[in-house]
C-alpha cells in the first residue's frame, strides 16, 4: 500500500492555483451560512441578547477584523500550509508551536466529525419525512467522508470552485428569505432598526450571545492556509482575510435582523425557544412556499457537504505541514503526482475521522446530542484557544523584528484581539453547560483535555530537539 502511495504521490502543494475569490469560497463555505444561520442563531437568540443578536455579529466581526489585521501582516513573513501552527511556531518557538499544531488537529478533526454526524442525523431524518427508509446515521456520514475525501484528492481549482457554487446557493437561498420578509413588511411587522440599537445588543445573555456567534466565524483562517497555492500571496491573503470577514458579519447581521422582524424584534427570543429547530423554515414556508421549504432542506445537506470539504482541506494540509519538516511522520508530506492534494494525509485524515464516528455508533451515541453538539463545542473552544495563542505570536514576532510596519499593526491591533477573544474563550468555558447542553463530567473537562493536548505537543517538541541534538552533536536543534 505505501509503495502504491509513493509511486502517485510527490512532495509540492499546487503553486499559483488560488486567486482571492476561490480562498474566500474556502473561508465561507467553513463557516456554512446556512448551516450556522439556521442551526446556530436561533439558539443565539433564545439564550443570548434576543433581538440584539445582528448586531453582537457586527461587534464579533470587528474583534475578528482586529485579529485581522496582525494576521495578514504576518501573511507577508510566514507563508506555510500549517496555518494557525506556522504563525505560532514562528512567534513562540517550535514547543509552543507543535503544541498549537496538536490542539488545530485536535479540534478540527472534532469539527469534523460533528458535521459527519449531523450530515447524518439531518439526512436520515429528511429521507424518512419523505417516506423513506430510516437508515442509521452513521451510513450517511460514511458516505459523506467517501464524497469529501474524492473530491478533496481533486485539484485545489476543484475544491475551490465546487465551494463557491455551493456557497452561492447557500447565501441565495437566506437572501431570497430576507427579501422576501423585507419586501411583505406592512404595520403589524414593520421594518426597524431598533435590533442594531444599544440597548438591544446589551441586554442580558449578550456574553452568551457571543459565544455562539464567535463559533459562526470558525474557519477564517483558511486564508493563511492556502497560502503556498495562493497566487501573489502577499496581496492575496490579506485581501481575502478581510473579504471573508466582512461578508460573514455584514451577511449574518443582515440575515438575522430580517428573521427577527419577521417574528418582531420583541418576540423573537420567545419564537427561538418554541421552534429552534423550524424558525427559519416555518418563515420562508409561510412566505415562500412548501417548494422553497424543501430547497432549504436540500441546501442544508449541501452546506454541510461544503463545509466539510473545507476542513478537509484544511486538515490535510496542516498533516502535511507537519510531515514536510519532519514534526510528524514525514509520509504525511507526499502530494499526489497530477493534482498536488495532500494524498497521504487526506487518507489519514478520513480514516481517523471515521474510526471516531465508528466509536460512536457502537456507543450508540445520539448524532446530534452528543456527535454534534459536543464536537462541535470541543472545536469551538479549541479555535478560540488557538486564535489567542495567534494573536501573542504576532506581538512576539513583530517584537524581535518590526519588519517596519506601524505599531498599530503588529502590537495594538492584535492585543485587542488577543484581549477580545481571550474574554470569548473565557465565557465559553464558564457556559460548557449551555453551549453544549449537557452537564457530562466529559463536556466540563474540555478545557483540561484541550490543555493536555497541548502539553502532549510540547513534549513532543522537546522530544524532536533531543533526537535531532543526538543524532548532531554539533548542531544546536531549533
Amino acid at each position: 500500500m505505501t509503495a502504491d502511495i509513493e509511486t502517485r504521490t510527490s512532495d509540492a502543494l499546487r503553486k499559483n492555483a488560488l486567486g482571492t475569490p476561490h480562498i474566500v469560497f474556502f473561508v465561507v463555505a467553513a463557516a456554512a451560512p446556512l448551516t450556522a444561520v439556521v442551526g446556530v442563531t436561533p439558539s443565539a437568540f433564545q439564550l443570548g441578547n434576543g433581538s440584539g443578536v445582528p448586531a453582537t455579529f457586527l461587534l464579533v466581526g470587528g474583534l475578528y477584523l482586529l485579529f485581522s489585521v496582525g494576521f495578514s501582516a504576518m501573511s507577508g513573513f510566514v507563508l506555510s500550509a500549517g496555518g494557525f501552527y506556522s504563525y505560532i511556531r514562528a512567534g513562540l518557538g517550535p514547543v509552543v508551536g507543535l503544541g498549537g499544531a496538536l490542539i488545530a488537529l485536535a479540534t478540527y478533526t472534532s469539527v469534523a466529525v460533528a458535521l459527519y454526524g449531523l450530515f447524518g442525523f439531518f439526512l436520515n431524518d429528511l429521507v424518512r419525512l419523505a417516506g423513506g427508509p430510516d437508515i442509521a446515521w452513521w451510513i450517511y456520514a460514511v458516505a459523506l467522508a467517501i464524497t469529501v475525501f474524492l473530491c478533496g484528492v481533486r485539484s485545489i481549482e476543484f475544491s475551490g470552485w465546487l465551494l463557491g457554487c455551493c456557497m452561492v446557493a447557500e447565501i441565495a437561498i437566506l437572501l431570497v428569505l430576507s427579501i422576501a420578509i423585507l419586501v411583505t413588511a406592512d404595520q403589524a411587522r414593520p421594518i426597524a432598526f431598533a435590533p442594531f440599537g444599544a440597548q438591544a445588543v446589551f441586554a442580558p445573555g449578550l456574553g452568551l450571545a457571543l459565544v455562539f456567534v464567535v463559533s459562526s466565524f470558525i474557519g477564517f483562517e483558511a486564508t493563511a492556509i492556502f497560502g503556498e497555492e495562493a497566487r501573489e500571496p502577499k496581496r492575496t491573503i490579506p485581501r481575502a482575510t478581510y473579504i471573508a470577514v466582512i461578508l460573514i458579519a455584514v451577511f449574518y447581521a443582515f440575515t438575522t435582523w430580517s428573521i427577527s422582524l419577521y417574528y418582531g424584534p420583541e418576540h423573537i427570543q420567545q419564537q427561538a425557544a418554541k421552534n429552534t429547530a423550524t424558525l427559519y423554515l416555518d418563515a420562508i414556508n409561510a412566505l415562500l412556499g412548501r417548494t422553497a421549504g424543501y430547497l432549504m432542506e436540500g441546501l442544508l445537506a449541501v452546506s454541510l457537504f461544503a463545509c466539510s470539504l473545507s476542513f478537509h482541506n484544511t486538515i490535510n494540509r496542516y498533516l502535511f505541514a507537519l510531515g514536510r519538516e519532519g514534526s510528524l511522520w514525514r509520509g504525511f508530506g507526499r502530494t499526489h503526482r497530477r493534482h498536488h492534494s495532500p494524498l497521504t494525509s487526506g487518507i489519514v485524515q478520513i480514516a481517523s475521522a471515521l474510526g471516531i464516528v465508528a466509536a460512536f455508533a457502537m456507543a450508540g451515541s445520539d448524532p446530534y446530542v452528543v456527535v454534534f453538539v459536543w464536537m462541535s463545542t470541543f472545536g469551538s473552544l479549541g479555535i478560540l484557544l488557538l486564535q489567542v495563542l495567534v494573536s501573542l505570536a504576532i506581538i512576539a514576532f513583530f517584537w524581535r523584528d518590526d519588519g517596519g510596519l506601524p505599531v498599530w499593526r503588529r502590537v495594538i491591533a492584535p492585543g485587542l484581539g488577543a484581549v477580545g477573544l481571550s474574554a470569548c474563550f473565557a465565557l465559553m468555558v464558564i457556559n460548557l453547560d449551555l453551549v453544549s447542553s449537557s452537564t457530562s463530567l466529559l463536556v466540563q473537562n474540555f478545557p483540561v483535555l484541550l490543555a493536555l493536548v497541548g502539553l502532549g505537543g510540547a513534549g513532543l517538541a522537546l522530544w524532536i530537539k533531543r533526537q535531532r541534538s543526538r543524532a548532531n552533536p554539533g548542531i544546536v536543534a531549533e
